[in-house]
């Protein structure tokens, strides 16, 4: 699948908080239609350069971007991605999860953005995409429902020049796929500036190792 063509794939996760009575909670992802889009309307200070479209970033470095999320609010962002942690589904032990969660990889990106521009964008969903091993574009899931081990929050509310925010996004590659990219990409016309990099991977649990080891010595005798 081309990433223009996988900009129409965007699965909603329906997860449910345990204990009590367990009451739906929708985990939404955002729309393409509202994605933002570069504008030649968007005012660049002088002194802040954007990065060249198409550019191949490794994770802790920074691009800088026009940033339209609708067509009354533009500004010039500093993205960040710090990293990437490949999850498990047990993070997910304190919700009920559809089919399509139970067969996804969970990735968390961690990302930090700064506002280098004049213009205001609070509450505007952070513009990152995550890329699998098909070259699908994966949205990041946002949460009805606190989500600790990684927030997948928008901006706050107020997010005006020179305000910075640090958060972390859930992506899930499906069909138990891979990522192997985080992208900005605001249309589908635009070559996407990517950040590519090693992806930690989860360390085994220390009470899984010590069955392990119990086994070992049992087979021994």
């Amino acid at each position: 699948m081309t990433r223009a063509a996988a900009l129409g794939v965007a699965s909603a996760l329906v997860l449910a908080s345990c204990g009590g009575e367990p009451a739906e909670e929708t985990v939404e992802t955002p729309s393409p239609s509202m994605s933002p889009s570069p504008s030649s309307t968007v005012n660049v200070p002088a002194g802040v350069a954007l990065t060249e479209v198409g550019a191949d970033l490794a994770f802790g470095d920074t691009a800088t971007v026009i940033f339209e999320p609708d067509q009354k609010q533009g500004t010039a962002l500093e993205l960040t991605v710090k990293g990437v942690e490949q999850g498990t589904l047990k993070d997910f032990s304190g919700f009920i999860l559809d089919d399509y969660t139970k067969a996804s990889t969970p990735y968390y990106a961690d990302v930090k953005v700064t506002n280098v521009g004049e213009g205001e964008v609070g509450g505007a969903g952070v513009p990152l995409w995550g890329v699998d091993g098909k070259n699908t574009l994966l949205p990041a899931a946002s949460f009805t429902t606190p989500f600790k081990r990684c927030p997948s929050e928008p901006l706050p509310k107020k997010f005006g020049p020179d305000k910075s925010f640090e958060t972390c996004l859930v992506f899930l590659a499906p069909e138990k796929g891979t990522l192997e990219a985080v992208s900005f990409r605001p249309n589908q016309e635009f070559d996407p500036i990517q950040w590519t990099g090693e992806i930690t991977t989860p360390k085994p649990e220390p009470k899984q190792q010590k069955k392990k080891d119990t086994k070992k010595k049992r087979d021994r005798r």
